[in-house]
């Protein structure tokens, strides 16, 4: 069953791509974006990465992303680790929080993400966001989740398609709020 607005959001504890233990209980009184991603070469996933990666400066400094893969470790890091985010990025290689978060697989969504967002996926192949190696499961959908300083979700969105995740000015908005 989907997460929704007022659940409380699941601890999360998984290895990031420099090799260390992350636990979401270490952003207890801080607000963030949980994010879940596919596999790690995927065009869409990295041409958002890098969408966050160049705008994280406009948010606040008590505001941070985490941003989850559903991909081996070693694999994840070799796509992402160019990226050089400023936020933590996590490997979920058995699913567990994929699970416990109720994220989404279906073929369907995948093949209509790659038809209605073709230019999308040029601009990500022109990026060099090829997917070379698929190492995870190629119908994991993205989800996001704003969750604020006392963890509870304020909004859940799950896409309707592999390149679907929440505007940035949506996630903008509520790092701004002063009461999240």
């Amino acid at each position: 069953m989907r997460l929704k607005t007022g659940n409380r959001a699941v601890e999360i504890i998984l290895t990031d791509i420099n090799g260390k233990l992350f636990s979401s209980n270490e952003l207890k009184g801080q607000s963030y974006l949980l994010s879940f991603y596919r596999f790690a070469s995927c065009p869409f996933c990295n041409l958002r990465v890098n969408e966050m990666v160049k705008k994280f400066d406009q948010l606040p400094d008590d505001f941070t992303l985490v941003a989850v893969f559903d991909s081996p470790l070693e694999n994840l890091a070799r796509y992402t680790k160019g990226h050089h985010a400023p936020f933590h990025i996590l490997a979920d290689e058995k699913g567990e929080f994929y699970d416990k978060y109720a994220i989404e697989y279906s073929m369907f969504k995948v093949i209509k993400g790659m038809v209605l967002k073709l230019p999308s996926v040029l601009k990500a192949i022109s990026k060099g966001y090829f997917p070379t190696r698929f190492k995870g499961r190629l119908a994991t959908m993205p989800a996001d989740f704003l969750i604020d300083k006392h963890g509870i979700i304020q909004h859940a969105y799950y896409g309707n398609d592999q390149g679907d995740h929440l505007s940035f000015e949506d996630i903008k908005a509520f790092s701004l709020q002063s009461d999240t």
